[in-house]
């Protein structure tokens, strides 16, 4: 078996597990959990302040891989580390769970990219070989939840921006085959807040 074909297998292997363990989730117990979580992520998972991102309405398989990538330092961010480090596996299974269960807020938005920024996300930048981003994101915003790719929509469109640019800078490199920083690595700043401004629009 070629290094492609064992990579999508595992990837569909470890998909299946944190599908099979959300399931399982006890959203009660993981609400409990996230005492800590409402000072920068709010009681419901809608934060209010843009450097920090909205949780509520996530895919729970996303969220669990983000804590999880947090605590084996595969995503570096010295608060979100510090945060993780006392929660069990399955505090993280019930506390994407609850996340997941709960409804986003509409986010503020830039009118003026929102047209530009359509023009992204559904159909790319053919000139630097952008692939559209509904493909995974799906075009709804809602993304993919058994491949553990994030719904967008709703999100503040700061933060949407300034993971695009950490993807860009390397500094954040969990995105499975480099699929974000490949996308991120080929788009202006223009073009990031753009699509973001389009992303934070869709309901």
């Amino acid at each position: 078996m070629n290094t492609r074909k064992l990579s999508t297998v595992l990837m569909g292997l470890i998909s299946l597990v944190a599908v099979n363990s959300v399931h399982a989730a006890d959203i009660a117990a993981g609400k409990e959990k996230t005492a800590l979580c409402m000072g920068c992520h709010g009681p419901d998972g809608n934060s209010v302040n843009v450097i920090w991102p909205r949780l509520a309405g996530q895919n729970a398989n996303y969220l669990l891989k983000q804590l999880q990538d947090f605590k084996t330092a595969k995503r570096i961010d010295p608060t979100m580390q510090g945060m993780v480090m006392t929660l069990s596996d399955e505090d993280m299974v019930n506390i994407s769970a609850y996340y997941a269960a709960q409804k986003p807020a509409a986010a503020k938005y830039d009118e003026t990219l929102v047209a530009k920024g359509q023009d992204i996300y559904r159909g790319g930048i053919t000139e630097t070989a952008v692939a559209a981003c509904m493909g995974c994101h799906s075009p709804s915003g809602d993304g993919n939840a058994p491949a553990a790719y994030p719904a967008l929509k709703s999100q503040h469109p700061e933060y949407i921006a300034m993971q695009l640019q950490k993807f860009k800078d390397g500094s954040r490199a969990n995105d499975a085959g480099k699929m974000m920083r490949n996308v991120a690595n080929r788009m202006s700043e223009a073009e990031m807040k753009a699509v973001s401004a389009y992303i934070a629009a869709m309901k």
